[in-house]
């Protein structure tokens, strides 16, 4: 028998915001839960995790807390597993509001493996993104690092194992023609399916400008840069994969970073990244004003803002939300300016536009 969470459910409606009469120095305490409603969190992580490393919530949790916030939709981030096959069991028993997933082309699936890919985005309702992957892109397991003396240094300097067996499996772009047959097929694949987008996942500067022009080259409809390759990107590169069409990611993880160790990939203990990754940690420590200078100069129009919540060491993914919604309010975005990048943009990424 089919259970559903909470039948009694009432959606909640957003209010229209040309009725809103807040202004920077006349707020309501209660704005930031009224711009909650209706928003999109495109970047939680509630799925299983290495029992190392546990959660805060599991999907179902998740994504009834999001509701009873009025929030429309949650994307799943699953780094060991099958996002888009987790928000078909969270669709299936909490009715009002949509569970969307993707998958993270991760070592432990192979790395670039078509043949995932290919099973990716015909598991459950399908998947919305193909992504890259996060810690085991090349760029990203060559910078986590663990503790020597007190100083972050890479594994792979610390560990032969780990740069023979790691870095050696981890992904990496072309940077330049031929292109692996198996980047080729992937990108077929993403091109052919209107509905997902293109992650780029935690790769290198130069990866996301080469994976601008296969984009371009492919078809590919929608692009997102992640906000762990976006930190490595000058402003002057940001702005010209705005121009080119890219959906920049925000997410309230850039700012609320901290030294304590948050998330880990690897099985083995010595692999907990313990000291930050070495060139992304300034950018992950930045302030909060220099976050919010940066998303101005480029264009509010162009971002997409998430979380990236959902470790024990941070608050729930619906308090990340309220709280960069609230940081937002307090750096004068108006709230027009915060429904585009919460709501509307990232409806468009994954195809909710009314």
């Amino acid at each position: 028998m089919r259970h559903t969470l909470g039948e009694e459910f009432e959606p909640k409606i957003p209010k229209d915001l040309s009725q809103l009469q807040e202004t920077f120095s006349n707020r309501s305490m209660d704005l930031p839960d009224e711009l909650l409603v209706g928003a999109i969190d495109s970047h939680v992580h509630a799925c299983p995790v290495l029992k190392s490393n546990p959660g805060i919530f599991d999907p179902i949790e998740a994504a009834l807390d999001a509701r009873s916030a009025g929030m429309r939709a949650i994307v799943f981030y699953d780094v060991f597993g099958w996002a888009s096959g987790t928000s078909w069991i969270v669709n299936r028993h909490v009715p009002g509001i949509q569970a969307f997933g993707g998958y993270l082309m991760n070592s432990c699936h192979g790395g670039m493996n078509p043949r995932a890919v290919k099973t990716a985005l015909e598991l459950g309702d399908g998947c919305r993104f193909i992504s890259f992957g996060s810690h085991c892109t090349y760029h990203s397991a060559s910078q986590e690092s663990t503790l020597v003396d007190g100083k972050a240094v890479p594994f792979w300097q610390v560990y032969p194992k780990f740069r023979d067996e790691e870095l050696s499996r981890a992904v990496r772009i072309d940077l330049e023609d031929p292109i692996s047959p198996a980047l080729d097929e992937i990108l077929q694949m993403v091109a052919a399916r209107p509905e997902v987008y293109l992650n780029s996942g935690d790769v290198s500067p130069q990866e996301v400008m080469r994976l601008l022009e296969l984009v371009k080259r492919y078809g590919i409809r929608k692009f997102l840069i992640s906000h762990g390759a976006r930190s490595g990107l000058s402003v002057e590169q940001q702005k010209y994969a705005a121009s080119q069409g890219a959906f920049l990611e925000a997410c309230a993880m850039d700012f609320a970073w901290t030294d304590v160790p948050h998330s880990h990939y690897y099985v083995e203990r010595e692999y907990r990244d313990m000291g930050g990754m070495v060139s992304q940690s300034p950018a992950y420590r930045s302030r909060p004003s220099h976050w919010m200078d940066v998303i101005r100069e480029v264009g509010y129009s162009h971002f997409v803002l998430g979380t990236d919540f959902g470790i024990r060491a941070l608050s729930t993914p619906v308090q990340g939300m309220r709280t960069v919604i609230a940081n937002l309010l307090d750096y004068e975005f108006t709230p027009k300016e915060i429904r585009r990048m919460t709501a509307e943009n990232p409806a468009r990424l994954i195809g909710l536009e009314d």
